[in-house]
């Protein structure tokens, strides 16, 4: 019996150089995923993006063993980036949880992830852990088309957070307790700046982490509820990422995006 091939043209392959000319190819994993899990034909049309902003619909011309020769139909300057910039530091879980935290954090429009190193913290990756989150990021970008890759920085400290931070960055602590803002109250607030929210371990943020920030940091709260890590992560992101995408509900507002 004949197997029924996949269509194509909505599948989308990263390309790490740069897309420059008519012509461009796929190496590596994306090529050997192209030629042998979907059998892509000469003819065939997939969509390229290269970290760049950009998104490229293709034609297939050649496959090699483990190379695909594609012609570039179009350029096409899609941006699905959250405006302001959303950078999330976080105590990063163990296992899984790690990956799981990732892909969501690409789905929602996170710039930066900076694994953030604690005095609580239970899991500290190193730097094949890091590689195997990375290629989670492209994995993620390809599934919920965007076309610029969400960093993921070496960890660091609180200290180090907010000395890496953007010009006239926000700076956002999620803690609970009577001196925490609960979100919407610091939305309604908050400025048109980037933003970097840190999120800490099950155990919370130390007494000395929490004076590390300084007055200018605004502590948050995420509800009465206690929250594991990658669930406060999502909770945080989530309402970013609405808020920026829609001025009805927020002081932000994503201008020149397919999705405001």
């Amino acid at each position: 019996m004949k197997t029924r091939r996949v269509p194509l043209m909505s599948k989308r392959f990263f390309v790490d150089e740069p897309v420059v000319g008519e012509r461009t190819q796929l190496t590596g994993s994306e090529a050997e995923h192209l030629i042998r899990v979907l059998r892509a034909k000469p003819g065939d049309e997939v969509i390229l993006f290269d970290d760049s902003g950009w998104e490229y619909p293709s034609r297939i011309v050649a496959l090699g063993r483990s190379l695909v020769d594609l012609l570039i139909l179009q350029r096409q300057q899609i941006d699905r980036e959250l405006s302001p910039p959303l950078l999330l530091a976080v105590a990063l879980p163990k296992g899984d949880r790690q990956r799981w935290l990732v892909e969501k954090m690409v789905e929602l429009g996170v710039t930066e992830l900076i694994p953030l190193k604690t005095d609580r913290g239970v899991a500290q990756p190193v730097d094949r852990a890091l590689q195997r989150l990375r290629r989670a990021v492209v994995e993620a970008s390809k599934q919920c088309g965007r076309n610029r890759l969400m960093t993921i920085t070496q960890p660091r400290t609180i200290s180090e957070c907010l000395a890496a931070a953007p010009h006239e960055c926000q700076f956002w602590l999620a803690h609970p307790g009577g001196c925490s803002e609960p979100l919407h109250q610091l939305l309604a607030s908050a400025k048109p700046l980037p933003i970097l929210a840190m999120v800490g371990p099950e155990g919370g943020f130390s007494d000395q982490e929490i004076a590390t920030c300084g007055p200018e940091c605004r502590r948050i709260s995420l509800g009465c509820r206690t929250l594991r890590i990658e669930t406060a992560a999502l909770a945080l992101a989530s309402v970013v990422s609405l808020i920026t995408r829609d001025d009805s509900v927020g002081p932000f507002f994503c201008q020149n995006s397919p999705c405001a």
